[in-house]
Formats: C-alpha cells, structure tokens, sequence
C-alpha cells in the first residue's frame, strides 16, 4: 500500500490507481497545479461506463455551476459597459456544451478518460476530426453536434480545482482561465456565422428569414431560405437560438453550393490569377484579395513573395507565391497554389 499516495479532502481516504498516476502528472503539469488530492482529479477523468469506480458526475454537477459563477465574474469585470443581456450571452456561449467541448479537444483530454464505450470513442473522434480540419477556433460553426462527455470532463476537471482548494473561486479561474482561452467575446459572435448566412444570401440573391416563438422557457429560431426551413435552433437565451439555427441552415446550403473548378488538376501557372477571379465571381464570393508578404534582396535585383486569401462559405483560405522578380508573376503563383487547393477541397469535402 505505501506506493500509492494517500490523501484527505473532505473525509475521503482512497489511493490513485496507479495506472492513472501518469495522466495526473499530465494533467497538473496543463494546469500548473498541484493536487494536494490527486483522486479528485481522477474521479473527473471517469467516465460512468469504467465498471469499478465513481464517475465523474457529482465533480460535473459542481463543475457546471462553478464554471458559470466564474465566468460571470469574468466577463462582468472585463466589460463595465455591457447590459446584462449582453452579459448572459457571453456566459452561455462561454460555458456551451461546444464551447467546452472544443477547450477537451484542444488539450487532448478525453486520451486521459477511464472508459469503456466504444460508440462514444467513436463520437468524439468525428467531433475531433471536424473541428481539427478548421483553421481557427470558431464558435458555433461546427458540422458535427458536439458530444456532451467532453464538456462534462471540462467541468469535472474544473470541479476538482474548486473542491481541492478549498473551494477558492479565485484560485480556481486563476488555474482554469489559460485552459479556456480564447474567451468568446461580442466581436467573435458577430463574425461568424450570422453575417456569413446574410453574406451568402444577398449574394445568391436568396430572400432570408428568421422567425422566433417561446416554447417554455426556451426560445426557438427558424431559419428559411426563399419559403424553405433549413435550420431551427433553441436555447434559454434568444440569440443563441438563433446561432444554433443558422449552424444548421449553413450546413444545409453548404451542401447546394455549386463546385465550379474543372475536374483536371491545374498544371500552368500562366493565367491562373485570372482562373482564380473567374471562379470567385461565379461562386459568388469577394474578389481575391492579394498582398505582398516579403520583399527579398539588393534594390537592383528585388524580388517580391505574394500570397492570395479567397473567402468562401467554408472558411477562409490562403496560399503563398514563390519568390518572383514582379509581383505580378507572384500572385499569379500564389493563385496557382490556391486553385489547386482548392480542386483538392473539392474532392475532400465541401467548400
């Protein structure tokens, strides 16, 4: 008995399992916080299918609460101007089932979970695959509905820093904090995907219409595309409901967007910056937008690296030039290396 270490938080006397002594170490070195209980962070990282032991659901009870109150404080603090609507929004989407889900995903977190279910394994997989696939953390744009086991580990997790130092709010969103950035702010709302839904329809000349009605305590959206429903969304808080509604109308109208690049790979570079801006505007998509990214060598012998962003409905997408004497020459480059990117997203998944 005297390998494994013995602790005591609130009358709990129990070992760590030894084969979770290593996933402990991990986990304390992501937090910068040493357990004076290790087994509480053991509790957090068991899943109700591990056969021998508690799961994680009273530590997630606690989690979910205090996770709230700490974001709260947060997000009041951070923004002495915003109304208490404003406020409740940024909370809600903070502490969203896929919000942390995706702070699980991107600390590889569920690797660390007692379990056994293989159709959970196989769930959070495609979760993981979907947002790994995306360039950059965006709220609410995920393909695929996010499992809730990975949001409950977040919370354990947070749970066991609360309950081990002694139930110190102050010291557990000092641990926690780093391990949920980026916090969501206004700005990140409004970006996406709201103005892409508005974007796209005035661009496909499509009429767009949001209908909302209570059930309840919940509000529910609607999303209709010229008289069709493409997506509905519900949620305590009205906004959100309709984040969650224009998630789903975009994943419908992702799937009718024409795919316009010939089926034959791109060989010349020769034209290409034309190829390029013919194909956005049949999409329907902004212009090409090119900048030059380094200017390399003597005056007398400058040569210039361009790159190309395209917007898309998909995402944002960006590609380098190689290294030419005219800047024309290395856009037409870099629109090279997007059109063929592009043919590859093509035959890859949707764009």
């Amino acid at each position: 008995m005297d390998e494994y270490p013995m602790y005591v938080v609130l009358n709990d006397v129990r070992p760590v399992d030894k084969s979770m002594i290593g996933a402990v170490a991990s986990l304390e070195d992501l937090l910068g916080y040493r357990f004076r209980n290790p087994k509480l962070l053991v509790d957090a990282l068991t899943h109700s299918s591990h056969p021998e032991d508690a799961s994680y659901e009273r530590l997630e009870f606690v989690g979910d609460a205090v996770l709230g109150l700490a974001i709260t404080n947060y997000l009041y603090l951070a923004n002495p101007d915003l109304d208490p609507g404003k406020l409740s929004l940024l909370r809600a989407a903070n502490i969203s089932t896929e919000k942390l889900a995706r702070v699980a995903v991107r600390h590889g977190l569920y690797q660390y979970v007692r379990r056994n279910a293989p159709a959970l394994d196989e769930k959070v997989k495609e979760f993981a695959d979907s947002i790994n696939e995306e360039p950059d953390e965006v709220p609410y744009t995920g393909v695929i509905k996010a499992p809730k086991v990975l949001a409950d580990i977040v919370e354990g997790i947070a749970a066991a820093v609360y309950v081990d130092c002694d139930f110190n709010l102050k010291k557990l969103w000092m641990v926690f904090r780093g391990l949920l950035e980026p916090i969501v702010t206004l700005e990140t709302l409004q970006r996406q995907p709201v103005t892409t839904l508005f974007e796209f329809c005035q661009k496909q000349g499509k009429q767009l219409d949001i209908r909302y009605w209570k059930k309840g305590l919940k509000n529910i959206a609607s999303v209709f595309v010229d008289g069709k429903l493409l997506g509905s969304g519900s949620s305590e808080q009205k906004e959100l409901a309709k984040l969650y509604a224009v998630q789903e109308a975009l994943q419908s109208l992702l799937a009718s967007v024409p795919r316009d690049i010939e089926t034959e790979k791109v060989t010349e570079k020769d034209g290409a910056k034309k190829r390029l801006n013919e194909l956005c505007t049949k999409n329907r998509w902004p212009k090409p937008c090119y900048r030059v990214e380094k200017e390399l060598g003597p005056a007398h012998d400058k040569r210039f690296m361009c790159s190309v962003q395209v917007d898309t409905l998909a995402g944002v997408f960006v590609s380098s030039g190689d290294s030419k004497s005219r800047v024309k020459d290395s856009e037409n480059s870099a629109a090279f290396v997007m059109l063929n990117f592009l043919q590859e997203m093509k035959h890859g998944s949707s764009y």
